[in-house]
């Protein structure tokens, strides 16, 4: 008997988290996975070969804290293009735990530092371009471009590169926009091999003529790993920089587009905001409980009872972070805004061993980001004849947004 077989009728839902659909309009997805939710902790899709659908905060939380019962790989249902397993993310330890450690350096509170003082440098750059237009589209003008600028800087590579990893990470996510399905997989695997010619060039050059950047410190590192004590070859650095960069850049640009669209839409907390900066890191930290970017994906290493349900050996689950962080068991007021929010336990950075890297790296980003907004154009608004254009697959985001406000002089 299959698993979709075993699962009772109630549980079994008619829901593809890839739907194009749930991202219009923007609180679709949301509603969706709230009714998912209200039928339990734990319903069964049959989309993509038929997978587990987490939704409450305490089984996500289990799930994410058991390495050893559930596997980060794969951690996606659909692989956008043949890269391979993603290192560290698709990994489980003690593996994981090597790799892991040896891209810590790149995230020293000593690199954050430096980093804070470039990220501004950026995203005033950035601002200076759109400010004394009085209008913008956010998403080309800001929220794309400054992650790309972030993870360059992240890597010690050349900024001026910048829009050719915008460009390519799109294609990557999402294809060819009205293409056939064959036009996307072709312009994707044609972006993959542009990011592959690059990152093959930056590792042959630095392996030759290493310097004090970080890409020359961790490719001369020695790993320790299940095959012995060595170098990271040239497949596993491709691998750790791609998702170093995928997984920086549309988090981070989702991040920044809710973080204008929530605030638009509450402007006493914006007007609390602008008054005293010091809230900004709490008003952070519930932009990204509010709406959870990833989606992750786990595999069952053998059977197990989670949440009433019996899970069996390979099944496939998707952990939703964003109704773990709206769970009315952990949260007061769940659907509400709250920049004064304590505790603010959210999940969208994960847990466990895997629970993200680069979440410090992305908090400076954001708290950078809002403190120089609110100092330079501090009444921005969404368009009501043009919203935001927002898409859904297992990393959440938006496509474009534009605004107004009041011109800089």
């Amino acid at each position: 008997m299959t698993t979709v077989e075993k699962v009772p009728a109630e549980l079994l839902v008619d829901f593809d988290v890839y739907d194009a659909a749930l991202a219009h309009p923007v609180d679709t997805m949301q509603e969706k996975i709230a009714e998912l939710a209200a039928k339990g902790p734990i319903v069964y899709s049959t989309a993509h070969g038929g997978h587990w659908i987490v939704t409450h905060y305490q089984e996500i939380y289990d799930i994410l804290t058991d390495a050893e019962t559930f596997s980060s790989y794969p951690n996606n249902l659909v692989t956008p293009a043949d890269f391979g397993r993603f290192i560290p993310l698709e990994l489980d330890p003690p593996d994981h735990t090597s790799y892991r450690h040896a891209l810590q350096p790149l995230f020293s509170p000593q690199r954050m530092k430096k980093l804070a003082d470039d990220i501004r440098v950026q995203v005033n750059e950035l601002i200076d371009a759109f400010a004394p237009k009085g209008e913008a589209e956010f998403v080309s003008a800001f929220a794309h471009e400054l992650p790309a600028r972030v993870f360059l800087s992240l890597m010690d590579w050349p900024l001026s590169d910048a829009p050719m990893f915008t460009e390519v990470t799109d294609t990557i996510l999402f294809g060819k926009p009205g293409g056939t399905k064959e036009e996307s997989d072709q312009a994707m695997m044609m972006a993959a091999m542009t990011v592959a010619g690059y990152f093959n060039n930056v590792i042959a050059e630095r392996r030759a003529n290493p310097g004090e950047d970080a890409t020359s410190a961790l490719i001369h590192t020695e790993v320790e790993l299940s095959d012995g004590t060595r170098l990271l070859n040239d497949e596993e650095l491709f691998r750790m920089f791609f998702l170093l960069l995928m997984g920086g850049l549309h988090t981070v640009q989702g991040s920044l587009a809710w973080m204008i669209a929530h605030l638009s839409k509450n402007p006493e907390q914006r007007a609390a905001l602008i008054a005293d900066p010091e809230l900004t890191p709490k008003a952070v930290e519930e932009i990204l409980r509010i709406e959870a970017a990833v989606i992750p994906g786990r595999r069952a290493t053998r059977d197990v009872e989670i949440g009433g349900v019996r899970i069996a050996k390979d099944d496939q689950l998707i952990l939703t972070l964003c109704s773990a962080n709206r769970d009315a068991e952990q949260f007061t007021d769940p659907g509400v805004l709250d920049i004064n929010r304590s505790p603010n336990r959210h999940l969208s950075f994960g847990a466990g061993v895997h629970r993200c890297l680069g979440s410090h790296l992305g908090r400076i980003e954001l708290k950078i980001a809002l403190e120089e907004l609110h100092r330079r154009i501090p009444d921005y608004a969404l368009v009501d004849r043009d919203p935001p254009v927002f898409h859904s697959t297992q990393v959440r985001g938006c496509a474009r947004m534009p605004i107004t406000f009041t011109p800089e002089k």
